[in-house]
């Protein structure tokens, strides 16, 4: 089964029967599925965040760790990901506790082809395989699991009408987010327009809630209404939260609304109406700070020099030096302030090497006490690498250890001569 833009779909199937898990890999594989075959749960969630499957199969009993452990771990980090439970006739019972849990089916063993293939593709409708094409999330460049992790709750999140509350610091792309979810959802043949919410007047939300400008005419009556982006909602004034409140009950048109601030600490200061708050907040996407993903800053910065190239008609590159630079920067104004940066970079450079003085200068000299030396740097994203594998495994050493590509002892080395306790992360 193909995207309409050709990618193949991708499965993980988990078993610890190496016959079976041959079987079922050929099986699938004959049917144009790429697959990637796991003997047990540690190597399915290792593989997850590098596969990014649509599907992921798994035998409910195994030595390590059960099918139904494996399914609550991916529901607190893919909750997009649908779960198909394989399971022996004597464990139906609790294939169909898991079920209720939110697997999304079981099959019994000895596994048909047909029930399996039938299962597979009614779940790749579920995710939205089948309908949303490659490039819903073109825009967002990035490796990182937390982000990933992100971007697979909104994709769950576009195949509702619910309203969805994306929060993060300035820059951090909540307005591209907030596109990526409706290029991904059933409306995206319809507009996407945003209201800064700063300057809105109650003539202007009611024009955005409608999603057309005057001079257009009036859609068919069964057209799918757009998607209106709410920019820093916090900004909204009371009256027209109190008027949004109200349009809500009449306009089918879907909300997203982006914050920089703490609207649950607004509430509680009567700066913005908890009815509302709760009416916007059905669902909540938290973006990380371009400083807790660091490992995504060589990846957008060769991303926005390549986008600067096509407009300019020339390329250019970062010295070794300049990107440790990067590396090393604050980023409070996170990816949009890495992107100003590169293009005022590449914007100084008279050959197409960016070398590290002229990034240094865009930098301003106020960034200049965090360079002091490479080792300082490196020894702080090496923490911040760490804290991140150990936010997403919630502790589990085994699992980070993996997903570092390091063995379990020279990782616990990590650990100890960084200040990372494991113990901290396993109630989070």
């Amino acid at each position: 089964m193909k995207t309409q833009l050709g990618r193949r779909a991708r499965v993980v199937i988990v078993d610890d029967d190496p016959g079976l898990l041959r079987l079922l890999t050929i099986r699938l594989r004959s049917e144009g599925f790429e697959v990637a075959a796991c003997e047990n749960a540690a190597q399915a969630l290792s593989s997850v965040p590098r596969f990014h499957p649509d599907v992921l199969v798994t035998d409910l009993r195994m030595k390590d760790k059960d099918g139904i452990q494996l399914l609550k771990e991916l529901q607190g980090r893919y909750p997009a990901l649908p779960v198909i439970l394989l399971t022996a006739h004597g464990t139906i019972p609790d294939a169909v506790t898991a079920t209720k849990s939110g697997a999304f089916a079981f099959l019994t063993k000895p596994v048909e082809k047909d029930q399996l293939l039938e299962q597979i593709e009614a779940a790749l409708k579920v995710s939205g395989f089948a309908t949303v094409t490659e490039d819903w999330r073109a825009g967002i460049v990035t490796r990182n699991p937390v982000m990933e992790e992100r971007l697979s709750q909104a994709l769950m999140a576009a195949g509702s009408d619910a309203p969805v509350l994306l929060t993060g610091g300035p820059g951090s792309g909540k307005m591209q987010l907030a596109r990526a979810i409706h290029q991904a959802s059933p409306r995206r043949g319809a507009r996407f327009s945003t209201l800064a919410c700063a300057t809105a007047t109650l003539e202007s939300l009611q024009s955005a809630l409608i999603g057309r400008r005057e001079a257009d005419a009036p859609p068919p009556q069964d057209a799918p209404r757009g998607t209106l982006f709410l920019d820093e909602v916090a900004d909204l004034p009371l009256d027209l939260q109190l008027s949004l409140n109200g349009l809500l009950d009449t306009e089918p048109t879907r909300i997203i609304s982006g914050t920089a601030r703490n609207l649950q600490e607004l509430v509680t200061r009567g700066k913005f109406r908890e009815d509302l708050f709760y009416r916007l907040s059905v669902t909540r996407i938290d973006l990380p700070p371009l400083s807790q993903r660091r490992d995504d800053v060589p990846l957008l910065a060769a991303h926005f020099l390549d986008e600067y190239g096509r407009q300019a008609g020339h390329r250019h590159v970062l010295a070794p030096e300049a990107l440790e630079l990067l590396m090393v920067g604050d980023w409070p104004g996170n990816v949009r302030q890495l992107q100003t940066l590169i293009q005022h970079a590449a914007s100084l450079a008279t050959g197409p090497v960016i070398s590290a003085e002229l990034v240094q200068r865009a930098l301003g000299s106020g960034t200049a006490p965090q360079l002091s030396t490479f080792d300082q740097a490196r020894d702080e994203f090496m923490r911040n690498y760490l804290v991140q594998l150990l936010q997403i495994t919630r502790g589990n050493v085994t699992q980070a250890a993996k997903l570092a590509g390091r063995n379990r002892t020279d990782f616990y080395k990590l650990l100890n001569r960084h200040g990372v306790q494991p113990d901290d992360f396993k109630h989070n």
